[in-house]
Formats: structure tokens, C-alpha cells, sequence
């Protein structure tokens, strides 16, 4: 089994769409572990997000995700990691093909309604950054 991290972007909480993103997940046979709502402090975002923070768009990527609450939720899966970026679609929603989290949620390839992580290693870290085992 594989872990990866879910974190519903604030500009889908604030659409209200999360229950229907979480259904997808559901019906994609992932298993919830963990599951929580937080608005993230500026630290914490800088932090999550410290690989790109030499790239031109790391200041305006740590506004927006604390810019309104997001929901975080650990899953698991065989194939978790590869199975979600699937469900999710490419960043750019333009680019996201029909059906996907992305195509139906997001507005641009910033405010695309979710976040997934991209690598099996990353997927143990990005989870473990949110819950502990004990929450799981």
C-alpha cells in the first residue's frame, strides 16, 4: 500500500465542492486515514511548499493557500500516488482531461482545487507533515 497526501485548495472550499472531491476519491477506491480542516499559517505554507521556493511563483503559491481554509486527507492505495494524480488531471485544468478533479473544480492552474503529492517518498512526507501516525 501507498500513501498520498489530499489537500483541498481553498479556492474549492470556498466554492463548496469538497464533498463532491471527496466522493470521487471514495469511488476511486482510495481509503481515508485521516482527514482535517485548517486554515494554515504563513509559516506553515512556506514550509509545506519550501521546494519551490526559488521559483517566481512560491510567494503568490503561499497567499493563496492561506488565503481561506483547506481540508487535508491522508490516503492510502495500491499505485496511491500515480492512481491520484490520474483522478486529479494535469495542473493546468485547461490541459486536464474530461471527468478529472481539475477539469470539473478548478479556475486556473493556480486555484486548481487540489493539491496531490507526486512521488511516492513526497506522499510518506506530505502525510506525515499534516497527521501523526496517531491521527491515522
Amino acid at each position: 500500500m501507498e500513501r498520498t497526501l489530499c489537500i483541498i485548495k481553498p479556492d474549492a472550499v470556498k466554492k463548496k465542492v469538497q464533498g463532491k472531491i471527496i466522493q470521487m476519491i471514495l469511488d476511486s477506491g482510495f481509503n481515508m486515514l485521516g482527514m482535517k480542516m485548517l486554515q494554515l499559517s504563513t509559516k506553515q505554507a512556506q514550509k509545506f511548499y519550501e521546494i519551490h521556493k526559488e521559483r517566481p511563483f512560491y510567494n503568490d503559491l503561499v497567499e493563496f493557500m492561506t488565503s481561506g481554509p483547506v481540508i487535508t486527507i491522508a490516503l492510502e492505495k495500491a499505485n496511491a500516488v500515480k492512481d491520484y494524480r490520474e483522478l486529479i488531471g494535469a495542473t493546468d485544468p485547461a490541459e486536464a482531461k474530461a471527468g478529472t478533479v481539475r477539469k470539473l473544480f478548478a479556475s486556473s492552474k493556480q486555484e486548481n482545487a487540489v493539491h496531490g503529492s507526486d512521488s511516492a517518498e513526497n506522499g510518506i512526507k506530505e502525510v506525515a507533515f499534516f497527521f501523526s501516525e496517531s491521527e491515522l
